[in-house]
């Protein structure tokens, strides 16, 4: 499986944790690949300061297998970003296309959940505008209090830690519980993981998407 990861500024370094996932996750899984990419090789800068390099610059992709569109505070600009948008409309016919947290706003953007289930960071200070309030104003069906919904082509996976759950889930519906179980025990994330799933509902939607 190779994750081809969207990086946009103003993302939560913790979003990144699905890379982290699929490096430890190699030592199980071998072909397990990620890269970055991005408008430009130039670098990114997330949210409080840290700077990523991509990979990839959009122009040089040439094949999709996973697309993951990540969340954080830079999500609104984004989801009105026409190169990014354009982007995501490319490969989403032609790829398995995964947002985590905001990331769905950005899919929802881009109308790739149009008539579809989704889910999103439900959680928030007081300042804070609802991410799940701003997924119901698009033609989006919003399931809360949800880990993550598979539409088949999309899946959407809940906010901030549970990148890494949503992450988990790619894994075992490519490779078995088992392969994911294993790399669960090497990041010593098993206990997280079991109470996560224990928790949190994961809903799976026979609809295929709209191309």
């Amino acid at each position: 499986m190779q994750l081809t990861y969207l990086l946009y500024s103003e993302i939560e370094p913790i979003d990144l944790a699905p890379i982290g996932v699929f490096s430890m996750g190699k030592r199980v899984i071998p072909d397990l690949e990620y890269r970055l990419v991005a408008p430009t090789r130039d670098a990114v800068r997330l949210s409080n300061g840290l700077a990523v390099l991509p990979s990839l610059s959009f122009d040089e992709v040439t094949d999709v297998d996973v697309l993951m569109v990540p969340g954080g505070g830079g999500w609104s600009r984004a989801a009105h970003d026409e190169m990014t948008l354009a982007f995501i409309r490319k490969w989403a016919p032609r790829a398995l296309v995964v947002s985590i947290c905001t990331g769905s706003l950005i899919l929802a953007a881009a109308g790739v959940l149009d008539g579809l289930a989704a889910t999103t960071k439900c959680r928030v200070v007081p300042s804070e505008c609802s991410p799940m309030d701003e997924l119901a104003k698009a033609e989006v069906r919003v399931l809360r209090q949800v880990l993550l919904v598979d539409n088949g082509r999309v899946i959407t996976g809940g906010g901030v830690t549970l990148g890494i759950d949503t992450t988990f889930y790619l894994i075992a519906r490519r490779y078995g519980e088992t392969a994911a179980d294993k790399i669960a025990h090497l990041m010593e994330y098993d206990t997280a993981r079991a109470a996560n799933l224990q928790r949190l509902k994961v809903v799976t939607e026979e609809r295929a998407p709209r191309q």
